[in-house]
Protein backbone atom coordinates (compact mmCIF):
# COMPACT_ATOMS: atom_id res chain seq x y z
CA UNK A 1 0.00 0.00 0.00
CA UNK A 2 0.99 3.60 -0.63
CA UNK A 3 0.18 5.61 2.48
CA UNK A 4 0.33 9.31 3.23
CA UNK A 5 1.07 10.23 6.85
CA UNK A 6 -0.48 13.41 8.23
CA UNK A 7 0.47 14.15 11.81
CA UNK A 8 -1.17 16.72 14.02
CA UNK A 9 -3.12 17.56 17.12
CA UNK A 10 -6.48 17.52 15.28
CA UNK A 11 -7.79 19.93 17.88
CA UNK A 12 -10.32 19.46 16.30
CA UNK A 13 -10.17 17.70 12.93
CA UNK A 14 -11.96 19.78 10.29
CA UNK A 15 -12.87 20.07 6.62
CA UNK A 16 -9.47 21.45 5.58
CA UNK A 17 -7.77 18.31 6.96
CA UNK A 18 -10.16 16.17 4.92
CA UNK A 19 -9.83 18.22 1.73
CA UNK A 20 -6.02 18.27 1.96
CA UNK A 21 -5.95 14.50 2.47
CA UNK A 22 -8.25 13.75 -0.45
CA UNK A 23 -6.34 16.12 -2.74
CA UNK A 24 -3.03 14.54 -1.72
CA UNK A 25 -4.51 11.09 -2.32
CA UNK A 26 -5.25 12.01 -5.92
CA UNK A 27 -2.00 13.89 -6.57
CA UNK A 28 0.22 11.16 -5.12
CA UNK A 29 -1.89 8.12 -6.10
CA UNK A 30 -2.22 7.04 -2.46
CA UNK A 31 -4.25 4.09 -1.24
CA UNK A 32 -4.86 5.69 2.16
CA UNK A 33 -3.98 8.67 4.32
CA UNK A 34 -3.34 7.97 7.99
CA UNK A 35 -4.06 10.77 10.44
CA UNK A 36 -1.57 10.39 13.28
CA UNK A 37 -3.45 12.01 16.14
CA UNK A 38 -0.70 13.18 18.44
CA UNK A 39 -0.88 12.53 22.20
CA UNK A 40 1.09 15.79 22.57
CA UNK A 41 3.07 18.05 20.27
CA UNK A 42 6.56 18.74 21.73
CA UNK A 43 6.44 22.23 20.19
CA UNK A 44 3.01 23.00 21.70
CA UNK A 45 3.08 21.38 25.11
CA UNK A 46 2.27 24.65 26.90
CA UNK A 47 -1.05 25.13 25.10
CA UNK A 48 -3.92 25.23 27.54
CA UNK A 49 -6.65 24.87 24.91
CA UNK A 50 -5.67 21.32 23.92
CA UNK A 51 -8.75 19.09 24.13
CA UNK A 52 -8.58 15.60 25.66
CA UNK A 53 -7.08 12.99 23.39
CA UNK A 54 -10.33 10.99 23.21
CA UNK A 55 -12.24 14.01 21.91
CA UNK A 56 -9.61 14.77 19.28
CA UNK A 57 -9.64 11.15 18.11
CA UNK A 58 -13.44 11.17 17.96
CA UNK A 59 -13.46 14.38 15.90
CA UNK A 60 -10.96 12.81 13.50
CA UNK A 61 -13.06 9.66 13.09
CA UNK A 62 -16.15 11.77 12.41
CA UNK A 63 -14.37 13.90 9.81
CA UNK A 64 -12.80 10.88 8.07
CA UNK A 65 -16.06 9.01 7.48
CA UNK A 66 -16.68 7.56 4.01
CA UNK A 67 -13.12 8.25 2.84
CA UNK A 68 -9.88 6.27 2.63
CA UNK A 69 -8.63 8.21 5.64
CA UNK A 70 -7.65 6.30 8.77
CA UNK A 71 -7.37 8.24 12.03
CA UNK A 72 -5.08 6.34 14.37
CA UNK A 73 -3.74 6.52 17.90
CA UNK A 74 -0.68 4.53 16.93
CA UNK A 75 1.75 7.15 18.28
CA UNK A 76 0.18 6.71 21.67
CA UNK A 77 0.43 2.92 21.45
CA UNK A 78 3.98 2.98 20.12
CA UNK A 79 4.98 5.38 22.89
CA UNK A 80 6.66 7.78 20.47
CA UNK A 81 6.90 11.49 21.13
CA UNK A 82 8.82 12.63 18.07
CA UNK A 83 8.01 12.20 14.38
CA UNK A 84 11.44 10.74 13.60
CA UNK A 85 10.81 7.89 16.04
CA UNK A 86 7.26 7.32 14.83
CA UNK A 87 8.32 7.01 11.19
CA UNK A 88 11.11 4.57 11.95
CA UNK A 89 8.81 2.34 13.99
CA UNK A 90 6.08 2.47 11.35
CA UNK A 91 8.55 1.44 8.66
CA UNK A 92 9.68 -1.53 10.74
CA UNK A 93 6.11 -2.54 11.62
CA UNK A 94 4.63 -2.12 8.12
CA UNK A 95 7.41 -3.23 5.82
CA UNK A 96 4.95 -3.90 3.00
CA UNK A 97 3.84 -0.24 2.90
CA UNK A 98 5.41 2.80 1.25
CA UNK A 99 5.04 5.97 3.32
CA UNK A 100 5.19 9.64 2.37
CA UNK A 101 5.02 12.44 4.95
CA UNK A 102 2.41 15.15 4.31
CA UNK A 103 2.84 18.59 5.81
CA UNK A 104 1.56 22.11 5.26
CA UNK A 105 3.91 24.96 4.40
CA UNK A 106 3.40 26.28 7.95
CA UNK A 107 5.07 23.13 9.29
CA UNK A 108 7.90 23.35 6.76
CA UNK A 109 8.62 26.82 8.13
CA UNK A 110 9.46 25.28 11.53
CA UNK A 111 10.65 21.89 10.30
CA UNK A 112 14.23 22.68 11.34
CA UNK A 113 13.01 22.71 14.98
CA UNK A 114 11.84 19.09 14.77
CA UNK A 115 14.09 16.45 16.30
CA UNK A 116 16.36 14.89 13.64
CA UNK A 117 14.51 16.61 10.81
CA UNK A 118 17.21 15.70 8.29
CA UNK A 119 16.84 12.09 9.42
CA UNK A 120 13.11 12.27 8.70
CA UNK A 121 13.88 13.45 5.17
CA UNK A 122 16.21 10.50 4.71
CA UNK A 123 13.53 8.04 5.87
CA UNK A 124 10.51 9.08 3.76
CA UNK A 125 9.68 11.46 0.90
CA UNK A 126 7.97 14.68 1.97
CA UNK A 127 5.02 16.36 0.24
CA UNK A 128 4.56 20.01 1.23
CA UNK A 129 1.09 21.45 0.64
CA UNK A 130 0.90 25.19 0.00
CA UNK A 131 -0.91 27.29 2.60
CA UNK A 132 -1.82 30.94 2.06
CA UNK A 133 0.32 33.23 4.16
CA UNK A 134 3.06 30.68 4.85
CA UNK A 135 4.58 29.78 1.49
CA UNK A 136 7.01 32.70 1.18
CA UNK A 137 8.28 32.31 4.73
CA UNK A 138 8.64 28.54 4.32
CA UNK A 139 10.65 28.97 1.13
CA UNK A 140 13.07 31.22 3.01
CA UNK A 141 13.32 28.87 5.99
CA UNK A 142 16.28 26.91 7.31
CA UNK A 143 14.89 23.52 6.28
CA UNK A 144 14.09 24.67 2.76
CA UNK A 145 17.67 25.84 2.31
CA UNK A 146 18.88 22.29 2.91
CA UNK A 147 16.02 20.54 1.11
CA UNK A 148 16.10 22.75 -2.00
CA UNK A 149 18.51 20.45 -3.83
CA UNK A 150 16.13 17.51 -3.33
CA UNK A 151 12.93 19.08 -4.75
CA UNK A 152 11.15 16.98 -7.39
CA UNK A 153 8.74 18.30 -10.05
CA UNK A 154 5.08 18.23 -9.06
CA UNK A 155 4.34 16.57 -12.40
CA UNK A 156 6.23 13.49 -11.18
CA UNK A 157 4.38 13.29 -7.87
CA UNK A 158 2.75 9.93 -8.61
CA UNK A 159 6.22 8.36 -8.98
CA UNK A 160 7.31 9.17 -5.42
CA UNK A 161 7.88 5.52 -4.46
CA UNK A 162 10.77 5.42 -6.96
CA UNK A 163 12.52 8.56 -5.73
CA UNK A 164 15.93 8.45 -4.13
CA UNK A 165 15.85 10.04 -0.67
CA UNK A 166 15.82 12.76 0.47
CA UNK A 167 13.02 13.94 -1.81
CA UNK A 168 10.49 16.74 -1.50
CA UNK A 169 7.59 17.71 -3.73
CA UNK A 170 5.48 20.87 -3.45
CA UNK A 171 1.76 20.51 -4.07
CA UNK A 172 -0.79 23.27 -4.50
CA UNK A 173 -4.51 22.73 -4.08
CA UNK A 174 -7.48 25.05 -3.77
CA UNK A 175 -6.99 26.64 -0.32
CA UNK A 176 -9.50 25.96 2.43
CA UNK A 177 -9.68 28.79 4.99
CA UNK A 178 -10.91 26.53 7.78
CA UNK A 179 -8.62 26.26 10.81
CA UNK A 180 -8.74 24.58 14.20
CA UNK A 181 -7.88 27.93 15.80
CA UNK A 182 -11.00 29.53 14.31
CA UNK A 183 -13.17 26.60 15.40
CA UNK A 184 -11.90 26.83 18.98
CA UNK A 185 -12.41 30.59 19.01
CA UNK A 186 -16.02 30.18 17.90
CA UNK A 187 -16.73 27.21 20.18
CA UNK A 188 -14.22 26.76 23.01
CA UNK A 189 -16.21 23.80 24.35
CA UNK A 190 -16.36 21.94 21.01
CA UNK A 191 -14.83 18.82 22.57
CA UNK A 192 -17.87 18.25 24.79
CA UNK A 193 -19.74 16.99 21.71
CA UNK A 194 -17.23 14.12 21.54
CA UNK A 195 -17.05 13.22 25.21
CA UNK A 196 -17.23 9.42 25.72
CA UNK A 197 -20.50 8.07 27.09
CA UNK A 198 -21.75 4.58 28.03
CA UNK A 199 -23.50 4.45 24.64
CA UNK A 200 -20.44 5.75 22.73
CA UNK A 201 -17.27 4.72 24.60
CA UNK A 202 -13.88 5.90 23.42
CA UNK A 203 -12.35 3.58 20.82
CA UNK A 204 -8.79 2.82 19.87
CA UNK A 205 -7.66 2.27 16.30
CA UNK A 206 -5.89 -0.95 15.42
CA UNK A 207 -3.53 0.32 12.70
Amino acid sequence: MKVGLLGGSFNPAHEAHRALSLDAMRALALDEVWWLVSPGNPLKDDRRDMAPFAARMASAREMAKRAAIRPTDIERRLGTRYTCDTIRKLKRRFRQHDFIWLMGADNLDQFHLWRDWRGIAREVPIAVIARPGYDRRARAGVATGWLRRFVRPAGQAKNWTKWRLPALVRLRFRPDPMSATAIRAADPAWHRRFAPSPQNPARTEQT
